[in-house]
């Protein structure tokens, strides 16, 4: 004759497997968060803008969106906001625009840049440039293998390779994206960007 059913036992088995799938579930909620922020930690990275050195593109206390990884799939390229490692300090980064790209020949005269013989036209400077404003000898400098020449958009309250030399690829750590504060200015940050001229030739 069969036994009769044991309902208290059921139930306590029930809510056993009821609790040992919300467990299950708890942790693999933990472990696909643990893995998004580590995989968005090293993709991106919030950065606060201290100083003017590259105003009127950024400003004070600016924050912004860099991107980490960019840089592993193709080299900076000129017009490039880039936040670095100063060859002089491990302990801060800089932000500064990449102006000369490795093998090209720069001049600084005058407060002009010349790229290859090629004046670059550079909208987004906000006034007269004064101050260290030569740079490259009487005929250039070639920027040697993967290292790029870059200033800060203030050229006058600026620390930048005009003092410290271009800076190697290995010190780059990523490219400035867009603005997220204030959010009055939140966005594009690539409005003004540098071009070289093709009819305007530097002689000597």
């Amino acid at each position: 004759m069969a036994a009769p059913p044991q309902p208290a036992v059921a139930a306590n088995q029930a809510r056993t497997t009821t609790g040992s799938s919300l467990l299950r579930e708890l942790a693999e909620v933990i472990v696909l968060a643990v893995i998004l922020y580590f995989g968005i930690s090293f993709a991106v990275q919030t950065v606060h803008v201290e100083g003017l050195s590259m105003f009127a593109t950024l400003e004070d206390n600016d924050y912004l969106i860099a991107d980490k990884v960019d840089y592993r799939i193709h080299p900076p390229e000129r017009g490039d906001i880039i936040i670095l490692r100063p060859p002089t300090d491990d302990s801060k980064d800089f932000i500064k625009r990449v102006i000369a790209l490795p093998g090209e020949r720069l001049l600084i005269r005058d407060a002009v840049v010349y790229i290859n013989g090629r004046r670059l036209d550079e909208p987004y400077i906000p006034e007269a440039w004064v101050v260290n404003k030569d740079w490259g000898g009487p005929d250039g400098t070639v920027i040697p293998p993967n290292q790029y020449f870059v200033m800060g958009d203030n050229r006058n309250k600026s620390q930048d390779s005009r003092s410290f030399g271009p800076i190697g690829r290995d010190r780059i750590d990523g490219r400035a994206w867009f603005r997220i504060w204030p959010v009055a200015n939140f966005g594009n940050i690539y409005a003004k960007v540098p071009r070289l001229e093709s009819g305007t030739v530097f002689a000597g």
